[in-house]
């Protein structure tokens, strides 16, 4: 969802190999992540607001940041922004746009759009519209028009229209982001992709010391701290972006890019990744989706209750837990003991690590009976979530000092 652009009108840029306006999306409360992701690539973001980042670059710099990217959602190119009160008026800007030289003969394209203006009460109107200007300016020029529909893996152009400000970009991505591609098996309630890298970078883990992830279910975090610590890009898992459908697409440009973070990916003697569920068909299933991410040979999975996880002695690292949030009365009864339970895990067993627990429940939250350290504002879906840090002294507070 973009909720934030600057409104200083351009002019139509169809030449993607010319710098221009690039806009990455996020979900909300991750634009300080994403920030620290584009920034480490070497971009000097022009702009962070709450759910993206904006920075200049042309269609090479969009394929760099589509297959490096962990928090991000889309990767928009600016063609246009302008003036428009009604739909008619957006058609009309539409229609003079060379769309010939964006979408090739016999191509395919499909419209998304994030829409807040008095005269349009359905987003799809909108969409109709852009696509009735693309397809009647391929018909007067060149006799025929692309196919369209509602699939993103072709071409997609994404329209951004609040009052009387439009903008119209090509999305380099298509299928979101988020998903980073590993996953086939969700499991039950999985955390989003790009959600759970969020949460790692957010820690102070250094990707060298032992990470502990009890009720690991579809093994995401797990996964994503495997990910992290070798270095292996999202691009690794997916092989189809909207921006190879355009015409000025040529697969060196990307064949470049994946063989940059082919060879990122490191080995770190020593690490430990340690993942336990006590169900049989979570371990499973996380095995499964490490396998598809190459990361099973990192990952140490083993059926048993949380609070029978072994903890390295001396290990001076992460103790993750992503628990249930109780979406109903009795579910809510019920997990107060959990999140006791989980409180007295990490006192007893875990001294010398730090602690995590990534919750949407605030209320159980305080069961868990540790002060924390930091509270760090996340969002699910549409819950107002924390990722409760905990420093678990391995002596008294004044020692550990």
């Amino acid at each position: 969802m973009i909720t934030c652009y600057a409104h200083s009108l351009t002019f139509a840029n169809m030449n993607l190999l010319h710098p221009g306006r690039i806009i990455v999306t996020c979900s909300n409360r991750l634009s300080v992540y994403l920030q620290q992701e584009i920034t480490s690539l070497g971009y000097t973001p022009v702009r962070v607001f709450k759910t993206g980042v904006e920075v200049n670059g042309n269609l090479h710099d969009c394929i760099r940041l589509n297959l490096h990217l962990r928090c991000a959602s889309q990767v928009l190119f600016s063609i246009k922004e302008f003036r428009s009160r009604n739909a008619d008026e957006l058609y009309r800007e539409l229609l003079n746009l060379e769309w010939e030289k964006l979408i090739p003969a016999g191509g395919y394209f499909s419209v998304s759009s994030n829409v807040s203006n008095e005269t349009i009460t359905n987003n799809l109107f909108a969409n109709v519209k852009v696509k009735d200007a693309i397809a009647d300016r391929f018909r007067d020029k060149t006799g025929s028009r692309p196919d369209s529909g509602a699939d993103l893996t072709g071409i997609v152009i994404h329209l951004y229209w609040k009052e009387d400000i439009a903008e119209i970009f090509l999305d380099t991505s298509g299928e979101t982001l988020s998903k980073h591609g590993y996953r086939k098996i969700p499991g039950k309630a999985p955390m989003l992709e790009s959600l759970a890298a969020a949460t790692l970078l957010a820690t102070n883990w250094n990707r060298q010391s032992v990470f502990i992830n009890p009720m690991c279910g579809s093994g995401t975090i797990a996964i994503e701290a495997a990910l992290l610590a070798t270095q292996r890009k999202p691009g690794l898992y997916r092989n189809n972006y909207s921006f190879m459908h355009v015409r000025e697409y040529e697969a060196s440009m990307y064949e470049q890019v994946l063989k940059e973070i082919e060879s990122n990916v490191t080995d770190v003697p020593g690490l430990r990744i340690i993942a336990t569920d006590i169900s049989e068909d979570a371990i499973h299933v996380s095995s499964i989706n490490a396998g598809i991410a190459g990361v099973e040979h990192l990952i140490e999975f083993e059926v048993c209750d949380f609070a029978a996880t072994k903890v390295p002695e001396n290990g001076n690292g992460v103790i993750y837990f992503n628990p249930e949030y109780g979406d109903r009365l009795g579910e809510e009864l019920a997990l107060q003991a959990t999140y006791r339970r989980m409180g007295d895990f990490l006192k007893q067993q875990c001294k010398g690590y730090t602690g995590y627990i990534f919750t949407g429940n605030l209320e159980l939250a305080k069961k868990i009976g540790l002060k924390p350290k930091r509270r760090i504002e996340f969002y699910t879906s549409k819950i107002d979530c924390r990722l409760f840090e905990y420093e678990l002294y391995a002596g008294t507070r004044e020692s550990k000092k």
